[in-house]
């Protein structure tokens, strides 16, 4: 397939298609449907800052390390870092291209995949082995 260079005239033509469609339709409706669980997990974290606030660190041990709080909370950090990672693209695709735009995707990729498994293993940590 031959790449079309993306001038001007390209993007101020309506009929003129640039980008990949599928890409960015799947993009949209992750960003929107990882927004949309990370509200309704909202309501998970608020209790467990609540339930933690002024407490020691036994207590925050004792309260993570509930199947039925710990696991949500694994949940709800992979899918905020997806959410992360998909907000980022966002702004690097508006402000880089080419060569370092890739670079800094790949580092934003790495960045939120350390985030997630680092604390994806401290909470499943908690929960299975206190």
């Amino acid at each position: 397939m031959r790449e079309q260079i993306i001038t001007r005239d390209v993007i101020a033509n309506p009929k003129s298609k640039y980008g990949d469609a599928k890409a960015s339709t799947r993009h949209f409706i992750i960003q929107r449907t990882t927004g949309a669980i990370n509200i309704v997990f909202l309501i998970l974290l608020l209790y467990v800052v609540m339930k933690l606030a002024g407490q020691d660190r036994a207590d925050m041990v004792a309260t993570i390390g509930n199947g039925w709080i710990g696991i949500p909370l694994a949940v709800l950090l992979v899918i905020a870092t997806v959410h992360m990672r998909n907000g980022m693209r966002d702004v690097l695709e508006d402000y880089f291209a080419g060569r370092v735009y890739s670079l800094l995707m790949m580092l934003n990729t790495m960045f939120c995949i350390v985030i997630a498994a680092a604390g994806v293993a401290s909470i499943l940590k908690l929960v299975f082995w206190g």
